[in-house]
């Protein structure tokens, strides 16, 4: 069954070695770097430079339709043979909000409520950028029920950093 998993770049080459991915999401703010590990080929590595911000900011860059757009066609494009890792800074925010919509996008005969349960299951302080979910949300068509879902988990519990957690989708 293939798998989403999340991890905090702190964690990034260990949890590569640990499962082994195929493909690879960054989401890291203006100017951050990060280096492609050895095991990802560049054209199965995304790299997304946005904030985690849900407003305009100066200095900053906001997550907008494109961004997200750029995010469903890949994770649209994965195989499914190996794990897909999503990464961003501390593992609570852009990238638990991007496994979320890439569980929607590619099993989209889950209901919302039941993928948001199944994250907060499998990750305590996962705090979903908002942002990132409602442009997801409108994408994807599925009228305001993903980011009611979120809503309802609530925030997560206070973390510095998350812990690396796997979420299981069907295939599709």
């Amino acid at each position: 069954m293939p798998t989403l998993h999340v991890c905090p770049l702190s964690r990034l080459k260990e949890t590569v070695a640990s499962i082994g991915p195929s493909h690879l999401v960054s989401l890291l703010g203006k100017g951050a770097s990060v280096e492609r590990p050895d095991i990802i080929a560049p054209d199965r590595h995304l790299v997304i430079g946005v904030s985690d911000i849900v407003a305009p900011m100066d200095g900053h860059v906001l997550a907008g339709p494109e961004h997200m757009e750029r995010l469903l066609a890949f994770v649209r494009a994965w195989d499914r043979d190996a794990p897909l890792l999503f990464h961003c800074w501390a593992g609570i925010s852009r990238s638990t909000a991007a496994a979320y919509i890439a569980a929607c996008a590619l099993a989209p005969e889950r209901h919302e409520g039941e993928l948001a349960l199944a994250l907060r299951a499998a990750a305590p302080s996962a705090t979903p950028n908002a942002r990132f979910v409602a442009l997801a949300d409108e994408l994807l068509e599925r009228r305001g029920r993903m980011v009611e879902a979120i809503r309802a988990i609530g925030r997560g519990a206070e973390a510095m950093e998350g812990a690396p957690f796997m979420l299981q989708i069907n295939r599709g």
